[in-house]
């Protein structure tokens, strides 16, 4: 999904601060899939199958994530590699802060939910009121990636207390969980195109959607045949995933087609 179009200003602006994010191309979207389920098998993997606990496992994710965000704050420009590694590691911890919650502390999914929501809207507000834009090409200083961030972040909390919600209460299954959070997000994709949904508002929402998504395909994957699922291991389908994420995430660094400064010199607006 576009936000907005690229303009000889905009082109200006590119080459005078490189853009901290990518491009929100196919390869997005299917490398943040990819990462959103293997941000929740890994996570169980760390939680269950190595006998770390949800407590350590959230200490490791978040102490991780802290290190990996000093560094991409550091760098100037938008890498691919260190992009993608955040991403996985919010994905992480996003679905440890609802799992502590709801596990831990015994907080319902309906009041997770409405308590993320309620951020979601609170972060996008100040970012909006501060910034006067959520577009995800003004990415290009640090107050506005450290919101981009922080939005990406209760996105996934978001998404893992709303999908479990859905999942919980309808009681589809794995395979037609799958379905609907697909489907919700073809629903958008069209109202974007079609229709012309405000953009910011369907990329936003999309993004929320992949986190329930991911979970289904992981959990269709992973969960015994028993319970629905196929019974492919946990360490099998986060070595599958985590193998596609990097040849996806090479062939990004090499081509360089998700640069934001690589779509406005490839306009013809000027190198």
């Amino acid at each position: 999904m576009h936000h907005d179009p690229v303009t000889k200003d905009t082109a200006h602006t590119v080459r005078r601060a490189m853009s901290k994010v990518p491009e929100v191309t196919i390869y997005f979207w299917v490398i943040k899939i990819l990462a959103t389920t293997v941000g929740e098998t890994a996570a169980d993997y760390l939680n269950d199958t190595l006998g770390f606990g949800l407590t350590n496992t959230t200490y490791v994710a978040v102490g991780l994530l802290i290190v990996s965000l000093v560094a991409q704050f550091a760098i100037r420009r938008y890498v691919p590699v260190l992009y993608w590694w955040l991403v996985v590691l919010i994905s992480v911890t996003g679905t440890l802060i609802t799992d502590n919650l709801t596990d831990n502390a015994g907080v319902p999914l309906a009041v997770t939910t409405a308590i993320f929501s309620v951020t979601l809207i609170v972060v996008f507000s100040a970012w909006y009121g501060v910034e006067k834009t959520l577009s995800i090409h003004s990415i290009r200083t640090p107050r506005r990636e450290a919101f981009y961030w922080l939005a990406i972040l209760v996105t996934f909390a978001l998404g893992t207390a709303a999908g479990d919600l859905i999942v919980e209460k309808l009681a589809l299954g794995y395979g037609w969980s799958l379905v609907l959070f697909a489907g919700l997000i073809a629903a958008i994709t069209v109202g974007h195109y079609r229709f012309r949904l405000n953009a910011v508002l369907a990329f936003w929402a999309a993004y929320v959607i992949t986190r329930p998504l991911g979970a289904s395909i992981g959990d269709l994957l992973t969960q015994p045949a028993d319970d629905g699922g196929l019974g492919v291991g946990k360490t099998a389908v986060n070595i599958m995933f985590f193998a596609v994420i990097i040849v996806l995430v090479g062939y990004l660094t090499v081509t360089k087609v998700d640069r934001l400064e690589q779509r406005a010199v490839a306009a013809g607006l000027g190198a």
